[in-house]
Order: C-alpha cells, then sequence, then structure tokens
C-alpha cells in the first residue's frame, strides 16, 4: 500500500489515569483522506487514545502531531479550531431541542446557521424530515445521524469517531459507514474506533488492533481482518 503523508501521528504514547498507566508507548498514523479503523476489545484503551489525539488529555509520554505540528500541550478547544472534530460514543444531542435547533447550535462555531442545515440535509434526508422533532424522541440511529451532522458543520479535517455502531441495527450502521466513506472520499481523514470490526474494515484504507494499550498490528484491513481472532485472544476485559 502507498504510504500517505499522516496527518494526524501518535508516536510512542504512554498515557495514565493517575498511577494507572493504560497507554503503553503508541505508534499509529492517520494518513490525509483515509479511514484507519482502530480495533480491539473492551478495555483495550481506544477511548483513551481518542482523548489524547483530540486534546482533552495530556500523554504522559511521547508526541501526538497534527498535520506535522507537534500538539501535545494544545487544548482541545484550539484543536477543534484547527479543524479536528470529534464525535464522543453516546450521541451527544440535546433531546429536548429540536433537530433543527440542534444544528442551529453549531453556528456558534462561526459558520452561518443556514449553510450547516443545508448541508445537514443533504448529507442526512432523515434530519430534514424529523427537522421539527425533539432529538431525544429520535431512534438511536437518527440521533447519530444528528451528532454527526453537528460535528461535520464544522467541516473538519480530522475526524475521530467512537464506537459509531453502538446499540445500532446493521443496516443503520452500514448507512453511517456509507457516510464515514464518502467524507473521506473528500479528503477528510478519519480514525474510527470499533470494538466490532466488520463495517468499519469494509470501508477503511487501514486498521490498526489495540490490545492492553498497545498496537499489536497496523496495516490493510484485509489482513489484519485475517488476524483478528488470534489478537483478541487474551484481550483486556
Amino acid at each position: 500500500m502507498k504510504r500517505r503523508q499522516p496527518i494526524l501521528e501518535l508516536i510512542d504514547v504512554h498515557a495514565a489515569y493517575g498511577r494507572i498507566e493504560v497507554l503503553h508507548g503508541v505508534d499509529l498514523a492517520v494518513p490525509v483522506g483515509e479511514v484507519v479503523a482502530l480495533l480491539g476489545p473492551n478495555g483495550a484503551g481506544k477511548t483513551t487514545l481518542l482523548k489524547v489525539a483530540s486534546g482533552q488529555m495530556k500523554a504522559t509520554r511521547g508526541h501526538v502531531h497534527i498535520g506535522g505540528s507537534h500538539v501535545n500541550e494544545v487544548s482541545a478547544d484550539a484543536m477543534a479550531r484547527a479543524g479536528l472534530c470529534t464525535i464522543p460514543e453516546g450521541r451527544s444531542v440535546f433531546p429536548n431541542l429540536t433537530v433543527t435547533e440542534n444544528l442551529r447550535l453549531a453556528s456558534y462555531a462561526g459558520a452561518p446557521a443556514e449553510r450547516i442545515l443545508q448541508i445537514a440535509f443533504e448529507r442526512f434526508p432523515r434530519l430534514r424530515q424529523r427537522a421539527g422533532q425533539l432529538a431525544g424522541s429520535l431512534s438511536g440511529g437518527e440521533q447519530q445521524m444528528l451528532a454527526m451532522a453537528r460535528a461535520l458543520s464544522t467541516e473538519p479535517a480530522v475526524l475521530l469517531v467512537d464506537e459509531l455502531s453502538m446499540g445500532l441495527a446493521p443496516l443503520i450502521v452500514q448507512e453511517l459507514y456509507d457516510i464515514i466513506a464518502a467524507l473521506a472520499a473528500t479528503g477528510v481523514s478519519i480514525l474510527v474506533v470499533e470494538q466490532f470490526a466488520d463495517a468499519a474494515l469494509a470501508v477503511a484504507h487501514r486498521a490498526a488492533v489495540l490490545v492492553h494499550g498497545r498496537v499489536v498490528a497496523y496495516g490493510k484491513p484485509d489482513d489484519v481482518a485475517d488476524e483478528l481472532s488470534t489478537l483478541y485472544l487474551g484481550g483486556a476485559a
């Protein structure tokens, strides 16, 4: 596989909660315009890695680079302004606001509200149909679409997605990953964390497997998929 320039790179990254180290020297690269699937069992450190990559948590050792610049001490807000966006696990929407009101909130970052609505409804036609509906009354898949639409309103260069498929029906998961693939085709670089590999591997350009806080495999999706069952044996609970 041809090596492309990474826009996000973690080099020998360690991270800890108090005295308990969770990441033990992680090396990981997300090239420009590619989808990298980060796989691993529960407790492997995947969400911690996303927090470090996004500036929400500081590495205790190692280096985080965005576009070749060292960003270890850069705040999460500054990282977001620089074009890095995170969609956390749990579909962070405001349940007592309508779909339209949720989307309009994203305009506080500077983009015109009407432009945000236009892009959201073009990417997610179902949200147009639910525009006046309270977000809390949407299905899980629709809430995930709304969370993605809000995040994408910032037109990020790098998108970090945590457990996109959690609790969703397979058809909805496929629809969301089709959107991930389409975003990458426009040049967005995407790191997507998944416990369940099949959907992510179907659209990924590369994949990494994290077990016990260490990357134990990184390469082409087909090659990593062939090793998954072995790599998961003994994975963190």
